[in-house]
């Protein structure tokens, strides 16, 4: 119908083509958010939105420049853990060593090992819970489905921490100036566009993007 062929040798109750080209665009279209949430994408992002928002600059640096910098900054962290699937997985399966469903098992365990690294124990054990699983014996019998939403629920209570952190020393910026500015009696302007300048000349004279970025990379 399309002129490829998705299974060269179709068996029965193979799957025809155009059903297969619609499977592969929908895991196509997951695939991103898959790969956001199991990364450390996801703490980055929410460190950078809060520290926008900390600023006061609602849109500088604009979504796009955070969304690169998150990126970057996360093919640098998970760039050891993509070397070992792709040794351990992807070039025995195209040498024919290992079949497609070993290939997903031995992809699976660096994954798994990257993501029990950074799961809280008391998120584990709640998915454990739902999920009815019997205990592990050891952090590497965890299964997938256990690690992938406590490592994101761990990865968002991470960020807001360090988040909170960084909104407190805007804060008393804030709160001084919206105190001198009711002190004297000037209410033509608001305090938060007052304080915007000091909270960036702050930002800038710590040189505040290298401690950041320095401590997110450090943190992993």
């Amino acid at each position: 119908m399309f002129g490829i062929s998705l299974n060269p040798s179709p068996g029965v109750g193979a799957l025809s083509v155009p059903v297969q080209i619609a499977v592969l665009l929908t895991l196509l279209t997951l695939l991103p958010p898959l790969l956001m949430s199991v990364t450390p994408f996801l703490r980055i992002t929410i460190v950078l939105h809060f520290l926008r928002q900390a600023l006061g600059t609602q849109t500088t640096p604009s979504n796009q420049v955070l969304i690169g910098l998150a990126l970057f900054l996360t093919l640098l962290i998970v760039s050891p853990v993509a070397r070992e699937i792709h040794s351990t997985a992807w070039v025995p399966m195209e040498q024919g060593v290992l079949t497609q469903s070993q290939a997903l098992e031995a992809a699976a365990k660096p994954l798994a090992r990257f993501l029990g690294r950074y799961a809280r124990e008391k998120d584990v054990r709640l998915f454990v819970e739902i999920a009815r699983a019997p205990a592990p014996a050891s952090p590497a019998d965890l299964d997938l489905k256990i690690l992938v939403p406590a490592y994101i629920l761990s990865e968002l209570k991470t960020g807001f921490q360090i988040g909170a952190v960084l909104f407190l020393p805007f804060l008393v910026i804030d709160i001084v100036v919206a105190s001198v500015t009711l002190s004297i009696g000037m209410v033509q302007l608001p305090p938060v566009m007052l304080s915007a300048p000091f909270k960036i000349l702050l930002f800038v004279l710590v040189d505040g993007w290298n401690l950041l970025v320095g401590s997110l990379l450090k943190s992993f």
